[in-house]
């Protein structure tokens, strides 16, 4: 038997599953829950011993045989969280997620810096929402400047996954353009923005990677972790909203997407950049190649 490995870091839960591509069936399923610390003042923060304990558990409850037959794993996850490494890739600070509004100071200061919402959706495609990861990194910033000075490495949840499973520190475009660090149209990352937060902070995003283009290989490391085979294969991955109009279909024009999950999205596809003059839609990119316009 030879399966591939689907795993989806949720914001309530991580998920498992294992499937034999010749037999065309779903052979092993497992999941973990995941914990929220949440405040009054909007704070909504996970930890990523959280996400390393949940992947670990929903291995440990599939048989070490079917773990065995994975030849490949690909990873989709919340989007916009802020996981923030030092050198040595340890977490400085709790990942504040998606949902995480403790971020509207920011917002307007980053907007007003940028030159305003018209000058924002220019650059990005995107207005500076509490949402994103951009803000969330400015937070930082401001509110613990000795772990920012420590910080090296910005990745988003499904990226730091796959760091989990490599080694590596990638992202791709997708996910990555969900962070408001990154511009839509020429599909790279944003210098001029990440330039309002930090000088430095260009340096520390991850390498960009086309959704064709692998992660990397599971390192030994992770396989002794996790009980899985060593050199097996770890696509880029993606955003869950990426990944979710790859699976229903939503990769040409005329198809639209309705998730409904811990938050509620509506997308569909486009072969070029749409961008709201409103900023109602989110300019997204898919990782198809061309965009998502979403609606949340």
């Amino acid at each position: 038997m030879k399966t591939v490995c689907g795993i989806d870091l949720g914001t309530q839960s991580c998920k498992v599953i294992l499937y034999d591509f010749e037999k065309k069936t779903v052979v092993a399923r497992s999941q973990a829950p995941i914990q929220m610390t949440a405040r009054n003042d909007g704070s909504r923060e996970q930890e990523t011993d959280w996400y390393e304990k949940a992947l670990q558990s929903c291995f440990a409850d599939i048989n070490a045989d079917l773990r065995s037959t994975i030849m490949a794993i690909g990873v989709s996850g919340q989007q916009h969280g802020f996981v923030p490494l030092d050198e040595q890739g340890r977490a400085l600070y709790s990942v504040k997620l998606w949902c995480d509004t403790a971020t509207a100071a920011e917002c307007e200061e980053l907007t007003k810096a940028a030159g305003g919402e018209a000058a924002l959706l220019e650059e990005t495609g995107l207005l500076m929402l509490p949402g994103y990861t951009a803000p969330k990194i400015l937070w930082l910033k401001k509110h613990k400047p000795e772990l920012f000075a420590r910080l090296r490495h910005v990745l988003l949840p499904h990226d730091y996954i796959n760091f989990l499973l490599t080694g590596e520190y990638v992202a791709e475009y997708g996910d990555a353009s969900g962070t408001a660090l990154f511009d839509i149209r020429k599909r790279r990352w944003s210098k001029k923005i990440c330039d309002l937060i930090d000088p430095n902070l260009i340096h520390y995003l991850p390498r960009l990677i086309e959704s064709n283009q692998s992660a990397g290989l599971v390192s030994k490391k992770a396989a002794a972790e996790f009980g899985i085979p060593e050199g097996a294969l770890v696509s880029s991955g993606g955003g869950d909203n990426m990944m979710g109009a790859i699976g229903t279909g939503t990769v040409q024009d005329g198809f639209l997407t309705m998730s409904l999950g811990t938050s509620g999205t509506l997308y569909g596809y486009s072969d070029t950049p749409v961008v709201d003059p409103q900023g109602n839609l989110a300019a997204f990119c898919s990782s198809t190649g061309g965009w998502l316009p979403l609606l949340c």
